[in-house]
């Protein structure tokens, strides 16, 4: 994917960070209490809360992975949206005005209100830092994937950038500084998502979306019969094609030694190369850049309006575009690789798709054609998952703290759904134009919405992703704040019984803000390529797993126990932990053969929420007579 860097796009750009950090020099100006630094004082007005509440809430993952899964995987993408939000129903009615009673600073608070337990208090820090590193991955991999497009920079440097900036942030103004980048980024994702969508609905669809290149895939790679064959290895610099013993082949050309690789799955007809040439440039499909001669990527192959095939639709409204969709083809794309020995050849494909199976599960989540046990158990897993996570969220447990009373902790939570709400239904819109709109970028799925603002001009891409980054600013923020709070206020005031004064307790989360940036940046780094939201969907599970159960057990259960609760969390986490870590996408990530792995489950949650719930019962029974520690 070719990304030409703007001047305008590199000015909006710093005009939103200097903005973000220009507010924490404001706020930075007043003195930091502990109660300013890790929960804005309590004195946040509920309509702001509200609104900050769906600015953290709607991170990377949202905007960018959402947005991505539904650009690739159509309505199975969707349905990570729908489980975020269902999970504001558990906040609402069960955790919103609890948390706010029984709580001052931290998740912790709220569990030990009652028992004053080091069990407790140690166990909950632990699961604060967990989920908030969990949580900082995925965003820092977004920071990464936007910086390309937007700067020009290498993916690393976004990921310095953004741990450098929260790191100021949160040393300088805390939770207070947080709260209302929070809240002006969210106001201006939600306004200018629906720009894009309405630009989406103006221009409508048609069978040849998009005509400048820079919407257009340039991998080293070669179009094959309207089929694109990558080399994911930059020292190979020429692909040829050949048919010999009835197995059609791909040859790789590396310091004048050729390298065959057989290939069954595809018809090779016709092949269109892209070089290096001598002097370092490029021809795609055998002509220079400026002749403009790529592939799209992202397409539809037909449309059907009021029954009828057409070439193009017009204007229309967002559900026509539904309708429409749901009535024609579209050409995605698919991707197989090849590997023999520590080479590897990586195959996109068209993959023409009735617009009914994109309108329905199955392109990802594989629970009717294809499936199996696994799969099907699978998916249950990752919507219980993200049900029972988002009321388990350190960062978003801690905002109840930031409003004064009970009732306006309830307050900001109906005004968050409703943003949240509202900004879900968008994804499904912009992922679909993203779709069909020639956009894509095949080797990340994240940039699909920032693609999609970049067809319209580059004034709209450069806010939106401007703001994308301003997504991950805040959201990094709260994590950062909550990881503070555990560290500071949990573990070495109460756990380890230091008896702080308010000066050393924000002293010492300046310093773990630090110490969590830089985790965060090189966390970010080593997980670049994969979806973000994907990567979220692990914080929700470990979320559920370890803090959800002794949440609602403590709140409605009498025989609850210390002991009980502390073991929940704990037999939670490495359950859901260990799951993942033994799941078939991290082996890959460790270089191993993912049909090998341990745990053929991707998402934890059937498993590790049920145990952690069943540990927290038996202990509790067990433990009933004994003294609470």
């Amino acid at each position: 994917m070719i990304y030409s860097v703007s001047l305008l796009a590199i000015c909006i750009f710093t005009g939103f960070v200097l903005l973000v950090l220009g507010l924490s020099f404001f706020l930075a100006r007043k003195p930091a209490s502990a109660a300013s630094f890790f929960a804005a004082g309590g004195q946040i007005h509920w309509a702001v809360n509200g609104i900050a509440f769906a600015g953290d809430y709607l991170s990377a993952a949202s905007f960018l992975g959402i947005c991505g899964m539904i650009a690739f995987s159509g309505y199975d993408g969707f349905l990570y949206s729908i489980g975020y939000l269902a999970g504001w129903v558990v906040a609402l009615f069960v955790v919103a005005e609890p948390m706010k009673r029984l709580g001052k600073f931290t998740f912790t608070d709220a569990l030990d209100s009652k028992f004053n337990s080091k069990s407790i208090q140690l166990m909950a820090a632990i699961s604060t830092l967990v989920v908030s590193v969990c949580y900082l991955i995925p965003q820092m991999v977004g920071a990464g994937a936007l910086v390309k497009p937007l700067l020009g920079l290498p993916r690393i440097w976004g990921v310095i950038m953004v741990g450098t900036i929260v790191i100021f942030i949160v040393a300088t103004a805390g939770m207070k500084s947080t709260t209302y980048v929070q809240f002006i980024k969210g106001g201006l994702l939600i306004v200018f998502s629906s720009i894009l969508v309405i630009s989406v609905c103006n221009k409508g669809l048609s069978l040849k979306p998009q005509e400048s290149y820079h919407n257009f895939i340039t991998l080293d790679a070669k179009v094959i019969n309207g089929k694109i064959v990558g080399v994911q290895n930059p020292e190979y610099s020429l692909i040829s094609h050949h048919s010999k013993d009835n197995f059609n082949a791909v040859k790789l050309i590396k310091d004048n030694v050729a390298t065959w690789w057989k290939v069954k799955d595809f018809q090779f007809e016709e092949m269109l190369s892209i070089v290096k040439t001598k002097d370092g440039g490029k021809l795609y499909n055998g002509e220079p850049k400026a002749n403009k001669k790529f592939f799209q990527v992202g397409h539809l192959s037909k449309i059907i309006k009021d029954g009828k095939e057409v070439s193009k639709t017009g204007k229309i409204n967002p559900i026509q575009l539904l309708s429409i969709i749901d009535d024609s083809e579209v050409v995605r794309f698919t991707e197989k690789s090849f590997t023999d020995g520590d080479n590897k050849v990586t195959v996109w494909y068209q993959d023409p798709t009735s617009g009914k199976d994109i309108m329905k599960p199955g392109l990802k989540f594989k629970v009717d054609k294809g499936s199996d046990f696994w799969s099907k158990l699978n998916f249950v897993s990752l919507m219980l998952a993200l049900f029972f996570g988002t009321a388990a969220l350190p960062h978003i447990l801690i905002r109840y703290y930031t409003v004064p009373s009970p009732r306006d902790a309830r307050k900001s939570t109906i005004v968050a759904i409703g943003a949240i709400g509202f900004f879900y239904i968008l994804t499904l819109f912009m992922g679909l134009g993203a779709m069909v709109s020639g956009v894509i970028d095949v080797e990340s799925s994240n940039m699909a919405a920032p693609l999609l603002a970049k067809s319209f001009g580059i004034i709209l891409f450069s806010c939106i992703s401007a703001i994308a980054f301003a997504t991950v600013l805040g959201t990094v923020s709260g994590l950062i704040v909550a990881a503070s709070g555990a560290v500071a206020h949990d573990l070495l005031d109460k756990f380890f019984d230091l008896k702080m004064s308010d000066r050393e307790k924000v002293r010492a989360g300046k310093f773990t803000a630090v110490i969590v940036g830089i985790i965060a940046i090189i966390l970010g780094i080593l997980f670049k390529g994969m979806n973000v939201s994907y990567l979220v969907g692990w914080a929700f599970a470990v979320a559920a797993s370890a803090n959800l159960p002794a949440i609602l057990m403590l709140l409605f259960w009498k025989k609850t126990t210390s002991q009980g609760i502390a073991s929940s969390i704990f037999v939670g986490m490495v359950t859901s932990l260990g799951i993942i870590l033994l799941s078939p996408s991290m082996y890959v990530r460790y270089g191993l053969d993912p049909s090998t792995a341990i745990m053929p489950l991707e998402n934890p949650g059937i498993i590790s929420i049920p145990l952690s719930f069943l540990t927290l019962i038996v202990v509790s029974l067990c433990t009933q007579k004994a003294k609470q520690v």
